[in-house]
């Protein structure tokens, strides 16, 4: 029988990391075929992709991938909980994937999974905790991590699993698998080399984080040796065609333009504004000339730089509350961006498994087809995403462009 395994990542772009995780993932499940689900042109922690998505489906085909799927652009710049959720749902979606598999810093999936559980079942003790926490007027994510730590009564054994970034994804990952009651197998792979945020080359291996700063100052000469000659030439391509976006600082009046035009009632409407948090965006838009100092107006221990980077996002491509409560009620469509021959097999066999699933190849034809409003405005934020994506290109700012842009072979 064959073994299907999926990954879901930002590849962002894809390093030598990526493909020591995607190899080691490969031989532990014995995958016969390897579906990656990534995010588009915006990432979960409120930022621009550096390059296109296409151009990232084209690196992780040329990797090893069969079959490259987007997420919705909802669910990519959400939460680390909705992130995970929209991902495992579409997975679920598929009904061939036997195994899914995620980096993490942590070298103990039994861990994670208790965790994981704690937060699927939330029993009464933990949920006193964490009420406790927030009355303190410090973040959320802090706060559900302390209420965690209480609730385990072992600082020892559980101090360090909160604080590292992929952890929590991992952890939203198999929340996600429980409360969808998921037949895919997580498997957990150890990150190598330096950690999430580290500026550090450490051999031929650098964090994500620090290639987008190796690009951002023009060290080019040393982005080779920790990326795949793959990757690296279709990154160089995309920085030759002006196709390369720094950051969500190329947006910086957009943002701000938009923000000052937003009526608080707006802006309070934005997911994850609540507790004010309308009144601080709008005064502290009002009254900066930079993204930095917008930051440095509103941040605080409860308002992470993080969720206002991701609130920045949501005004720029006008998501609402609504909007983001329709993403955690439906199931998604599946979006192809790219595909091998393995692929092109792999995606007749979820055709026939699921003769219901909703299967975007063409924009075009399935806005002219579909009937489900709900998907077509998920849809239409996605194509409104790549619009504005393209915005901070040097040269050749085309709108339109998942109408006209193929899917990516290999």
């Amino acid at each position: 029988m064959d073994n299907v395994l999926a990954i879901i990542g930002e590849y962002n772009p894809f390093h030598n990391g990526h493909l020591y995780h995607l190899n080691e993932a490969k031989k532990i499940s014995n995958a016969s075929y390897t579906i990656a689900i990534i995010s588009g042109n915006f990432v979960q922690r409120g930022n621009v992709s550096i390059i296109d998505k296409w151009s990232k489906a084209k690196m992780a085909l040329q990797n090893g991938v069969d079959l490259v799927l987007e997420l919705p652009c909802i669910y990519s710049i959400s939460s680390a909980e909705n992130f995970a959720l929209g991902a495992i749902k579409t997975l679920n979606l598929l009904k061939i994937v036997d195994t899914i598999s995620f980096g993490c810093e942590l070298n103990d999936i039994t861990l994670l999974k208790e965790f994981a559980q704690i937060l699927t079942d939330e029993p009464e003790e933990f949920k006193s905790l964490l009420s406790h926490e927030l009355s303190k007027g410090i973040s959320f994510p802090k706060a559900r991590e302390n209420a965690l730590l209480m609730y385990l009564n072992d600082l020892r054994k559980y101090a360090n699993v909160l604080s590292s970034p992929n952890n929590i994804l991992a952890i939203e990952y198999l929340k996600a698998l429980n409360t969808t009651r998921s037949t895919i197998d997580p498997l957990a792979i150890k990150r190598i080399g330096p950690a999430y945020n580290s500026k550090l080359i450490v051999d031929n291996l650098a964090s994500a984080t620090s290639i987008r700063d190796l690009i951002k100052h023009k060290n080019y000469y040393e982005l080779d040796k920790v990326m795949p000659k793959a990757s690296y030439d279709i990154l160089a391509q995309s920085i030759k065609r002006g196709h390369s976006v720094l950051g969500i600082e190329r947006f910086e009046r957009e943002i701000l333009f938009t923000l000052r035009n937003m009526t608080v009632a707006q802006i309070a409407n934005l997911p994850d504004v609540n507790e004010g948090l309308e009144n601080v965006i709008k005064n502290a838009a009002n009254s900066c000339n930079t993204l930095s100092e917008f930051m440095n107006l509103a941040k605080s221990k409860r308002y992470t730089s993080t969720r206002l980077c991701r609130v920045m996002l949501y005004a720029l491509l006008g998501f609402t509350k609504e909007d983001m409560e329709t993403s955690k009620r439906i199931d998604p469509y599946i979006r192809v961006l790219g595909l091998n021959s393995k692929g092109q097999k792999l995606l007749s066999d979820i055709c026939r498994t699921n003769k219901k699933i909703q299967v975007v190849t063409s924009v075009k034809d399935f806005t002219t087809t579909c009937r489900n409003k709900k998907l077509l405005m998920m849809l239409e934020k996605d194509i409104q995403a790549t619009n504005t994506y393209t915005l901070g290109y040097e040269y050749d700012s085309y709108a339109n462009l998942d109408y006209t842009t193929k899917l990516i072979t290999y």
